[in-house]
């Protein structure tokens, strides 16, 4: 059962009133410091200059609402876990990736420097104990805890998994931000399926991280949102990658069988897609993987003819049906989930044909509308010269 508890509200509700009223100041910033994005080529789909650096508000009302809640759950509790080598390495591997991402938004760095970077970042976290401990086989004969299962993947092999994991999905979000609110919209619904995740499995200090992160999202979003007023940056996603790694691992990727290393590759299912697919297509064009290109998914669905938001929330549809297949796995069990991913998929397969029809009915009803409200002002411009002239000859 799902029991949603005071203390998620709270850290919910501190994380976004913080990060809504610390966007504006974010703004002022990126202006003051000349971190903007500027459109200079068609990968770009917006049209003027843009502020970055909108991340950082989503960074402090999520420290805050994370320390504000284990702080009033137990005081001493709280600074002897600051304490802990585990918590020390998350604290500066985060400042590492926070750092390098406002230096990038401040001026682009090349992919190859910042690769080094983010992996030092994943190697002091992982070496600090966030890591998955083991992949265990789900159906062993006679047994029915974790603890008796044979474990398949070695210590070193883990190490390396992890890392790869922390630092894949540290770009994975980053390679999605490419329309107003997707990122930060898909992050925050991976954040929801892993908040829920975490309630059912009754892992109390992963929720309240995972609903922190949620909070801070949600207070930047109206700010990110289609027409955006500022981007997150390079601040923001490459630090919603990395925390959602790390969320995914202590909370999902400990210890698991194979079966439910299945849930965070369903919550973080779309950024995956999206970077394997973009790997595979440079690799194949013989261009360098961290090269930018307009071959992304939301760029696809702008290029199919959807609108800039019909893209996204279409986004945010797969984002949370993904999550929501990784709830009812941990919740209901492999056979339910598999019956719900085949509704989702007919419907999708069904609708998915008709999206671009409805779209481009919108579009034509919005151009004759515009089509209207222009012979409406041209027949009264005609009218205004009309009288003029009427009074002219009248006079004369």
């Amino acid at each position: 059962m799902i029991t949603i508890q005071y203390h998620h509200l709270v850290a919910f509700a501190v994380g976004l009133i913080i990060a809504f009223f610390a966007t504006p100041i974010a703004r002022r910033i990126a202006f003051r410091f000349g971190a903007v994005n500027i459109p200079k080529d068609s990968r770009r789909v917006h049209k003027k200059p843009m502020p970055l650096m909108g991340g950082l508000a989503i960074i402090v009302g999520f420290t805050l609402a994370v320390c504000y809640s284990f702080a009033s759950k137990d005081f001493t509790e709280f600074l002897e876990y600051l304490g802990q080598p585990k918590t020390l390495g998350l604290i500066i591997g985060a400042l590492i990736i926070i750092i390098l991402g406002i230096i990038d938004d401040l001026k682009p760095l090349r992919a190859r420097l910042k690769f080094p970077i983010q992996l030092l970042a994943a190697i002091l976290v992982v070496a600090t104990g966030t890591r998955i401990l083991s992949i265990t086989t789900p159906f062993q004969a006679g047994s029915t805890h974790f603890s008796d299962m044979s474990a398949i993947m070695g210590e070193t092999l883990a190490f390396i998994i992890s890392v790869l994991w922390i630092v894949g999905m540290t770009n994975a979000i980053n390679l999605i931000d490419g329309l107003d609110g997707l990122a930060a919209g898909v992050s925050g619904i991976a954040s929801i399926s892993l908040f829920i995740v975490a309630v059912i499995r009754g892992q109390d200090d992963i929720a309240i991280i995972a609903v922190s992160l949620v909070g801070a999202i949600f207070g930047f979003l109206p700010y990110n949102f289609n027409p955006a007023k500022i981007f997150m940056g390079d601040t923001g996603s490459t630090f919603l990658g990395f925390m959602l790694a790390v969320l995914s691992v202590e909370g999902t990727m400990k210890s698991v069988t194979v079966i439910a290393l299945v849930i965070p590759l369903l919550v973080l299912g779309l950024p995956i897609f999206d970077t394997l697919f973009a790997i595979l297509r440079r690799i194949s064009n013989g261009r360098p993987i961290g090269e930018a290109d307009r071959g992304h998914i939301h760029h696809r669905l702008l290029d199919m003819g959807l609108s800039h938001r019909m893209s996204v929330v279409i986004l945010y549809v797969i984002s949370g049906a993904l999550g929501l297949l990784s709830i009812a796995l941990v919740d209901k069990g492999l056979l339910p989930s598999l019956i719900l991913l085949i509704i989702i998929i007919i419907f999708v397969i069904g609708g998915a044909r008709n999206l671009t029809e409805v779209e481009f009915t919108e579009s034509q009803a919005t151009l004759q509308k515009k089509a209207a409200e222009g012979e409406v002002i041209e027949t009264a411009k005609m009218e205004a010269a009309s009288g003029e002239s009427n009074k002219k000859d009248s006079k004369e």
